[in-house]
């Protein structure tokens, strides 16, 4: 019989990282993606022709993701990072798939309703990370990409308020984002000042900061403005590249951090 004690592990482990990077149409996350070591796209939803990267064909199907996945499990290969783009449309063919193996034409409905569809869906998410756990487990770097949404938060500590948080429902964002090591919020830096609206009354206004509508940054710990995390203790706002990021790695503090989990 093994001895358990003997099986213990300490210090450190350098692995590759698991990043979830959302944010808004156009703010240049599939470029962040493209940024990574050797990448390679699952593209659920159409929108690389501009970028230049490695990709396999247009996932239309729950399926097709399944197979690009266990394509780069099972056939030998040099890419060093696998990028999804983007969740949000893996989504609806998570769906589409329950759908078709229910014989109905809502995710409201599969499985008699009742939030069913939702909680069935989470066992295809995990058929997803659990290939990105082999690749991972040899050496691949995961990067997934997702759009924002802006969310109604209700904070047993304080009043409601408004967040930015991936696109997702609520379970399979709480699975993928416990999965990964970063969750990052991609933005624009901007600045508010109330003016005079009339009538007694003040307006708030956002005036960007930086050059082309605003320097690109991404947010690396969550706040009552939008939803993120990471395991590093990197900085809390970087410039919004694989460089910076990969940079904030290197020169963290060498005690782990864990805020945000």
């Amino acid at each position: 019989m093994t001895n358990l004690l003997e099986t213990i592990q300490s210090g450190r482990q350098s692995k590759p990282p698991r990043v979830l990077l959302y944010g808004v149409e156009g703010i240049g996350k599939s470029t962040f993606g493209s940024e990574a070591p050797k990448p390679i796209f699952i593209q659920t939803e159409d929108g690389l022709d501009e970028i230049e990267c490695d990709r396999f064909p247009l996932a239309t199907k729950f399926d097709d993701v399944i197979a690009a996945l266990k394509t780069l499990v099972n056939e030998k290969h040099d890419y060093e990072s696998v990028v999804i783009d983007s969740l949000d449309w893996l989504e609806r063919l998570v769906w589409d798939k329950l759908c078709q193996q229910y014989a109905v034409e809502s995710i409201e409905k599969v499985d008699g309703g009742y939030a069913r569809g939702y909680m069935h869906a989470l066992s295809l998410w995990r058929e997803v990370l659990d290939l990105l756990n082999v690749l991972r487990s040899r050496g691949m770097v995961t990067v997934l990409i997702a759009h924002s949404k802006v969310e109604r938060f209700e904070d047993p500590e304080s009043s409601p308020y408004d967040r930015y948080s991936p696109r997702l429902h609520k379970h399979a964002a709480a699975l993928v984002k416990e999965w990964c090591d970063a969750v990052l919020f991609a933005t624009r830096k901007m600045r508010t000042q109330s003016e005079d609206g009339g009538f007694n009354r003040k307006r708030t206004i956002a005036h960007a900061i930086g050059k082309d509508g605003g320097e690109r940054v991404v947010r690396a710990y969550g706040s009552p403005s939008c939803v993120a995390k990471n395991r590093y203790g990197i900085a809390e706002e970087l410039p919004l590249s694989w460089s910076a990021f990969v940079n904030a790695l290197t020169n963290n503090s060498p005690t782990p951090q864990t805020q945000g989990n």
